[in-house]
């Protein structure tokens, strides 16, 4: 009897792999980066009193008097906030990052006959490349501060430190670029032994980070911003997220910022890297960098390589690898 002809199964999922903590917000001194008492930052509220700056209608332009009597209106606004202290010039954030192996086992697939063959391809990249350039990629971003986000930006110094178990690391960020992956530096590549170790599940892998930005005293700092829907007018009009009131960081940020590593799609000699994402849609941009139409999405490279049998290129693979590692549901 010939064999069945391998389908994509109407359910497969998988689970990160990359599990970031929210990431607390502190404040405190840069001379003193060692000391236990870092207080937190917690949110606050601030009516404010603005001018009204949008676009307006054709009518109102057009009429002088309607215009004045439209710009004179009163903008108030209640805002959240959350800056540090006037006698404090460094923001601390703290987080940690468990890395979970057993890559070829999705949490759900329908299809033994289909998981048998993802499971051989991901064994053979695992032997090719024990998940050492991705291991890298992501250590690098944990060194570089790019989880930082805004709070990096401007900063007159950035130092992360991370630990493991018995291991500790100390890096200065504003050294390690964010558009390439190529420092030799030796403990990026330490700490991404222990990345790896947990991606091919020889041990346990947890990273806690401890990042600080000097930015200068009482200057704002960029926790997560929330979005809520439906708020009436009068509302307030900014949230940011926060943890029993004190200041923090999504997860998702986080871990967006450290899967930031995809230089393999089209466009990366202009744009750099940008986090691994099927389509390689980056929303602020409005841009999706890989396109079904030219072959380089996710799931174009999946089943010419699972279906049809057409092997990616080894950068295309660890791009694959990556969507994987990131999880998702990728059923039919």
């Amino acid at each position: 009897m010939a064999e069945a002809k391998l389908k994509t199964p109407s359910v497969l999922a998988f689970e990160a792999k990359l599990l970031p903590s929210d990431a607390l917000m502190f404040s405190g001194q840069w001379g003193n980066r060692n000391a236990a008492n870092w207080a937190p930052i917690m949110v606050s509220e601030k009516s404010v009193r603005g001018t009204i700056s949008n676009r307006l209608k054709s009518a109102l332009l057009n009429d002088t008097q309607k215009l004045d009597t439209e710009v004179s209106k009163a903008n108030i606004q209640t805002v959240d906030i959350a800056a540090l202290p006037l006698d404090c010039d460094t923001l601390k954030v703290s987080f940690t990052l468990r890395v979970l192996g057993d890559l070829a086992i999705p949490s759900t697939c329908n299809s033994p006959a289909y998981q048998s063959a993802l499971k051989t391809c991901i064994d053979a990249y695992a032997e090719e490349t024990d998940f050492s350039e991705l291991a890298l990629r992501y250590a690098y971003n944990i060194a570089n501060g790019r989880f930082l986000w805004r709070n990096r930006v401007g900063a007159e110094e950035v130092e992360v430190v991370v630990s493991s178990a018995d291991q500790s690391w100390q890096f200065s960020s504003l050294d390690i670029g964010l558009r390439d992956f190529s420092s030799d530096n030796s403990d990026i590549k330490a700490l991404a032994k222990v990345v790896e170790t947990g991606l091919r599940g020889d041990g346990y892998a947890l990273l806690t980070v401890n990042a600080y930005t000097k930015l200068g005293q009482g200057q704002a700092v960029y926790p997560s911003q929330e979005l809520v829907m439906g708020g009436g007018k009068g509302d307030k009009s900014k949230f940011l997220y926060q943890l029993n009131g004190q200041a923090a960081m999504h997860s998702q940020k986080i871990g967006n910022a450290v899967r930031t590593i995809d230089t393999w799609h089209p466009a990366a000699d202009d744009v750099g890297p940008i986090a691994v994402e099927p389509y390689g849609s980056v929303t602020n941009r409005g841009v999706a960098y890989r396109q079904p139409k030219e072959g380089t999405d996710f799931y174009k490279l999946l089943d010419g390589w699972l279906l049809k049998g057409r092997e990616p290129a080894l950068e295309q693979k660890h791009y694959i690898m990556a969507m994987l590692i990131r999880g998702g549901v990728f059923g039919e």
